[in-house]
């Protein structure tokens, strides 16, 4: 699309998140509006949102319902006292939400996103070690390639490299070890290495002394690696080593939250429950800012004593509990059980992932992974020597806009993950137009 000269002006007085702007202004993007699974630029032009925004309107842009819910909540009350009390709504949200949740799970605070999310989970466990007898307990052990979050300590977990060098030195108490993909070339099976690469947690906890060890924190698909998609085992083992060494297990389902797996969460889909989940962007479909934490009910009971006796959780924010937002989440959460959207994203993603298949008759594509509707394809040179392509990637990134497609492109992979409300008709329009964009790429980089 085309800029006027107030559009560059404005963007030279703003920044675009992880992309520089004179990059950005060879090839913009300015959306007007969005509906559905569509977006429409400032010229008319439409777009196939292959990942609803970033992983966030998995009921599709401006879903009734969720509008319905957040218009009617405007008239009651938006804003809660938050040191004085709180809004009813905000409980309706923590019995919904509490009803979906795996296993104990369903102590709820709610937060303003994803990474507060991450960071308020931070917080707690170790505020809930040194109340219960292990106060020198803070360490967390994370994934390299994991990303958890852009506050200072999601992103000290994070394992992003580059992303975070700008900001360090890091916090410290943050420890990782490699995903199964680093090593899957090293074994004769996915499941040995997946094996290997579960026990190394333990391995990282043995050697920094397990009573300085307070938690395990994984995505349980990893977006920025490339959606890894670990096996079941893998989950079981980091189980039974949290329970060995008192150690909690969190999992970070801000991505894999809410129905993309085909359950709820993808602790049901890979049947591990953790300790805590981390949630955030589908909860409310993208219209207000939202996310919670989710902790075993019994280790709630840490933080509930006295007045005297001051082990209330230290922590809060303006705006966690916020009215439109738990209305807004209320309403996803009710959208995805009555329409039973968690089967739905089982049979679509069957059908996305066979049509995903197809693209290695291209000659360029090593593996297509993921659950539900949420699926990774992994780009390389040549399916011999499964060499990275990096340059495919850098040029798909611009031959999808082009062809009217928004989806999640990175130099050695790309994602998608459409709306649960689209059909196996919209899952042939957007394989269509990642295959033609796919091969647009191949021509610029191949002449």
């Amino acid at each position: 699309m085309k800029l006027t000269d107030r559009q560059k002006k404005l963007l030279r007085r703003t920044f675009l998140d992880y992309q520089q702007t004179s990059e950005f202004l060879e090839q913009p993007l300015v959306v007007d509006r969005a509906e559905g699974l569509y977006y429409w630029d400032t010229e008319g032009r439409r777009y196939f949102d292959a990942i609803g925004g970033i992983f966030v309107a998995m009921l599709g842009h401006g879903h009734p319902r969720v509008l319905d819910a957040i218009r009617d909540q405007l008239d009651r009350i938006t804003l809660g006292p938050p040191m004085h009390g709180i809004a009813q709504v905000a409980l309706d949200f923590v019995e919904v939400l509490g009803q979906v949740t795996p296993g104990e799970l369903n102590f709820i605070k709610t937060v303003s996103g994803g990474s507060e999310s991450v960071e308020a989970t931070l917080k707690f466990v170790r505020q809930y070690f040194k109340q219960t007898g292990s106060p020198g307990k803070y360490k967390f052990v994370s994934r390299y390639y994991g990303y958890h979050g852009a506050t200072f300590g999601a992103m000290a977990a994070s394992g992003t490299g580059v992303r975070k060098t700008p900001f360090e030195p890091q916090m410290g108490g943050f420890l990782k070890v490699l995903p199964p993909s680093y090593y899957r070339d090293q074994f004769s099976s996915w499941e040995e290495c997946n094996r290997f690469c579960a026990r190394l947690f333990e391995d990282v906890i043995v050697h920094e002394d397990p009573e300085t060890v307070a938690g395990i924190l994984v995505e349980p698909i990893g977006n920025t690696g490339g959606v890894i998609t670990p096996t079941e085992e893998y989950f079981q083992i980091l189980r039974d080593i949290c329970d060995r060494y008192n150690v909690l297990l969190i999992y970070d389902e801000i991505i894999t939250g809410f129905g993309k797996t085909g359950d709820m969460f993808a602790a049901q889909t890979f049947g591990v429950t953790p300790d805590i989940i981390c949630a955030g962007k589908s909860l409310s479909n993208g219209t207000v800012p939202m996310g919670a934490m989710m902790v075993r009910e019994d280790m709630a009971d840490a933080f509930y004593g006295p007045v005297e006796a001051d082990v209330h959780f230290a922590h809060g924010h303006t705006y966690a509990s916020s009215p439109l937002g738990c209305a807004a989440a209320r309403a996803v959460i009710e959208e995805i059980v009555e329409q039973d959207l968690t089967g739905k994203a089982r049979t679509l993603g069957d059908y996305l992932a066979s049509r995903l298949e197809r693209l290695k008759q291209h000659g360029v594509v090593r593996e297509v992974r993921g659950k539900g509707v949420f699926r990774g394809v992994e780009l390389v040179r040549d399916t011999h020597t499964m060499a990275p392509f990096p340059e495919l990637g850098k040029a798909l990134k611009r031959t999808a806009l082009e062809n009217g497609l928004v989806m999640r492109i990175d130099p050695s992979w790309f994602a998608v993950c459409p709306a649960l409300i689209a059909t196996e008709a919209d899952i042939d329009t957007m394989c269509d137009l990642v295959e033609k964009s796919l091969l647009d790429a191949l021509k610029r980089v191949r002449r």
